[in-house]
């Protein structure tokens, strides 16, 4: 008799889950690096209705339905974002698959595309407020200028054109092991240093996500949502009918 209102609940909640998904999309379209997450949903257990048609129990079968929709996995597109020159001498993009490795400081190293770097109080190359960069071997890059060119692999070189450093970029196997944990950073075990990797130095890499298409996902959502709420609102008059009504005869 209530079955109706798991369904529109249940769409109310996907609606809105599928709205966080593309308003943090749309909050970052400007942030260098991010990849478009995008929202999946699916039925929750299909029931089968069946009929008892005698003494012996030979059941008839009438047909499958789904009582709700629920959340099934949140994925994340990493293709590539289109490179942008910003002329900065510690700006990076990295060309095909791969990221930038930074460690924090309580040690724990969290993965990035995005090559907006500076420096830190120390001289050491780093993604401010989050960390320090690291070379392919894992281990910080002490600079303690800006003033220094780099090459296709990310080979750092002072103004006399002596050796620096390199920009580490680490791959994974399969990128769908890793954890977003918002902005454009991710976590994840088995990193691998990419032995020869593709940068563009002075350019960083922009956002993937697609903000026409955002848009659009947004508006058909909050019309989702509203009719399920309008017709959540009638279902509950529908049902106070019906239980003061019939009550009464």
């Amino acid at each position: 008799m209530f079955k109706g209102f798991y369904n529109l609940t249940s769409g109310m909640v996907t609606q809105q889950q599928h709205l966080n998904v593309v308003g943090n999309n749309m909050v970052n379209v400007s942030t260098a690096g991010f990849k478009e997450s995008r929202y999946t949903a699916t039925t929750f257990d299909d029931v089968m209705y069946a009929r008892v048609g005698n003494q012996e129990k030979i059941y008839t079968d009438i047909g499958r339905q789904s009582y709700i929709r629920a959340n099934s996995e949140i994925y994340v597109n990493y293709e590539q974002g289109v490179p942008e020159p910003t002329n900065i001498p510690l700006d990076f993009a990295i060309l095909g698959d791969g990221f930038f490795a930074i460690r924090g400081e309580d040690g724990n190293l969290s993965y990035t595309r995005a090559g907006s770097f500076a420096l830190d109080g120390e001289g050491y190359l780093c993604f401010p407020g989050v960390g320090r960069v690291m070379d392919p071997n894992g281990q910080p890059i002490l600079l303690e200028t800006d003033k220094i060119t780099a090459d296709e692999r990310g080979v750092l070189l002072n103004e006399n054109g002596g050796y620096m450093g390199q920009v580490g970029v680490f791959a994974f196997e399969d990128n769908e092991q890793l954890v977003h944990n918002g902005g454009g950073f991710f976590t994840g075990d088995g990193a691998q240093a990419v032995e020869n990797p593709s940068l563009l130095w002075r350019y960083v890499e922009r956002s993937n996500v697609e903000l026409i298409r955002q848009m659009t996902d947004m508006i058909t959502c909050q019309r989702a949502l509203q009719s399920c709420a309008s017709v959540t609102k009638m279902y509950d008059e529908v049902m106070g009918h019906a239980a003061s009504d019939i009550g009464r005869m």
